[in-house]
C-alpha cells in the first residue's frame, strides 16, 4: 500500500480477513528492522482473528521499507551492523515525526472501505511499543487498546507520567526478560497505576530482546504463544464485535 503523509506517500502492508467485510482496524508498527516478511506473518495471523491490519514503513522518508539490506535470518553476527546502520534513523524519527505520521496511519485506516468506523488498537514491537504508546496518548479519543512488546516504553527521555496520563487505551506490555528487572517493572507498573491506566505489563519468562521475530535468534516460540494469549483477548475487550 502506498499510505499518504505529510512528508510524502509511505509505504506499508495491509493484511486483511478473506471474508471481504468490514472489520476492527489494528495499526502494527514495527520492529527497528522494518515490514519484512516476519512481521508480515504476525499481520496476516492478526487479521485471521478479524481485523485490518496495517503495518507501515516508520522510516518511509529514507527510502522504502527495508531501508536496509536485511540478511533472511538475523543473528548475533550481522545484528550489531544493522543496528549501526538502523540508529541514525531511529534518532531521527522524532516525536513530532512519530505523531505526524499516527495522524497520516490512522487517517489511511479509516478512510479503507475494508475498516469498520470506529475505534482501533495499536500495537508495537521494539521501539515500535514506544510508537505505539505515543499514537495512543496523541489519540484517546479513537484508541481503545494498545499493546507493545520487548519495547523500551520504561526506557524514554519522555515525561513517562505526562505520556501515561493522555492514555485512555486499555494497555498490555510484554517485556522480555533480558530488556527489564522486576524492579523496573515494579517502577514502570507503578507509574501506570498511577496514571490511571487500566493495563497489565509483564516479564515473559526466559526471553530476550526480540522474542516474537521468527527471522532472529532471538525468537522465542513460548513467548510469541504468550504475546497472542495476551494481544487478542485484549482487542475482544476493546474493540466489539472483534
Amino acid at each position: 500500500m502506498q499510505i499518504p503523509t505529510a512528508a510524502g506517500p509511505a509505504d506499508g502492508f495491509l493484511a486483511l480477513p478473506d471474508d471481504g467485510g468490514r472489520h476492527p482496524g489494528v495499526l502494527m508498527y514495527p520492529d527497528a528492522f522494518g515490514d519484512r516478511p516476519a512481521l508480515r506473518e504476525l499481520a496476516r495471523e492478526l487479521a485471521g482473528h478479524g481485523y485490518a491490519v496495517l503495518v507501515p514503513n516508520v522510516f518511509h522518508r529514507h527510502g522504502p521499507a527495508p531501508v536496509t539490506g536485511l540478511p533472511a535470518h538475523i543473528d548475533a553476527g550481522t545484528r550489531p551492523a544493522l543496528l549501526a546502520r538502523l540508529m541514525p534513523l531511529i534518532e531521527a524519527h522524532t516525536p513530532d515525526r512519530v505523531l505526524s505520521d499516527a495522524d497520516d496511519f490512522l487517517a489511511f485506516l479509516a478512510g479503507r472501505p475494508e475498516v469498520r468506523p470506529g475505534a482501533v488498537a495499536v500495537t508495537g514491537y521494539c521501539f515500535g511499543g514506544l510508537l505505539a504508546m505515543r499514537t495512543a496518548a496523541a489519540h484517546p479519543g479513537r484508541v481503545a487498546a494498545v499493546a507493545g512488546f520487548h519495547g523500551p516504553v520504561g526506557a524514554t527521555g519522555d515525561d513517562l507520567h505526562r505520556l501515561l496520563s493522555a492514555i485512555t487505551a486499555e494497555v498490555h506490555l510484554g517485556h522480555a526478560a533480558g530488556d527489564l528487572t522486576p524492579e523496573a517493572l515494579g517502577g514502570l507498573n507503578l507509574a501506570l497505576a498511577a496514571a490511571g491506566v487500566v493495563h497489565t505489563s509483564e516479564i515473559y519468562p526466559g526471553t530476550v530482546h526480540g522474542f516474537t521475530m521468527s527471522d532472529t535468534d532471538a525468537f522465542d516460540p513460548a513467548g510469541l504463544r504468550l504475546h497472542w494469549d495476551r494481544l487478542l483477548p485484549l482487542l475482544r475487550r476493546s474493540l466489539t464485535d472483534g
